[in-house]
């Protein structure tokens, strides 16, 4: 348990930072676009990473947003209700979960549509003759065929939301405050060292993503996305009173909206 909470201790002191909130969503697009140019003009060496079938790409990023909810889930839940102790305020603030949820069905619904319909059915990767009959990626797949269209890097959508919601919704522990013998402190303190370990894959797939996979277009309108979707929400709705709100904070709505205007 000791390194437990050294661990949980290091990760407060760094993702909980108005700092880090301010500047991972510039550090992002830099990744982006510095790993984007590396790929064009210097391309690295084939590696682990570099391989689809990698453990972290296979059992994590492909079920990124599974993640982030299932471990969101309970943070948010302990957290916020031993700040206020209000059922209605946990439930409300939960709902956050629930827009994320729409947000990813209808990016990566959007990327697949527009893939699809951007999109022609070729005899080879080399995108040499245009098999006509089949109008379908799933269809084009199936019978050997190789679908090329504007893919938007589901990847960079993904692994920017869910990095920038994460360090958001730990912004919480500024206020949290607990000692060993308070029930919710192991719970709370292994939440934080998971969520922190978890935004570390996020970005360093994202690194990966730029570097190794899609082409300049692709992944910019995928972080693009991912940083709309952010913004859009804690940025811009979660401001308003109709909404699920941001983490309680004792400092109020004021600073955090001075944080976003900086």
């Amino acid at each position: 348990m000791e390194h437990l909470e050294r661990c949980a201790w290091f990760l407060r002191g760094t993702l909980v930072r108005a700092a880090v909130r301010r500047y991972l969503p510039w550090a992002l697009v830099a990744s982006m676009l510095g790993g984007s140019l590396l790929k064009e003009l210097s391309p690295l060496p084939d590696s682990y990473l570099s391989n689809k079938r990698n453990v972290l790409n296979v059992y994590f990023v492909k079920l990124a947003w599974a993640w982030t909810f299932c471990l969101l889930l309970p943070f948010i839940a302990l957290t916020n209700y031993h700040l206020t102790g209000k059922a209605g305020l946990v439930l409300r603030r939960l709902s956050t979960l629930l827009v994320g949820t729409a947000i990813w069905y209808v990016c990566t619904s959007l990327f697949t549509n527009i893939e699809h319909y951007t999109g022609s059915c070729y005899h080879s990767p080399a995108l040499e003759g245009i098999r006509k009959e089949y109008q379908s990626k799933q269809h084009c797949h199936r019978e050997g065929g190789f679908w090329h269209g504007f893919d938007i890097s589901g990847h960079a959508f993904l692994l920017t939301f869910c990095a920038l919601m994460i360090v958001e919704e730990m912004s919480v522990l500024h206020e949290v405050k607990t000692d060993r013998s308070h029930h919710l402190h192991a719970a709370i303190t292994s939440l934080v060292v998971a969520l922190g370990v978890l935004t570390c894959i996020w970005v360093l797939m994202f690194l990966c993503t730029a570097i190794y996979f899609h082409n300049l277009s692709q992944k910019a309108f995928g972080t693009f996305f991912g940083l709309l979707s952010w913004y859009g929400t804690y940025g811009f709705w979660y401001l308003k009173s109709f909404s699920p709100g941001l983490p309680p904070q004792s400092s109020g709505l004021n600073l955090k909206q001075d944080s976003y205007k900086k």
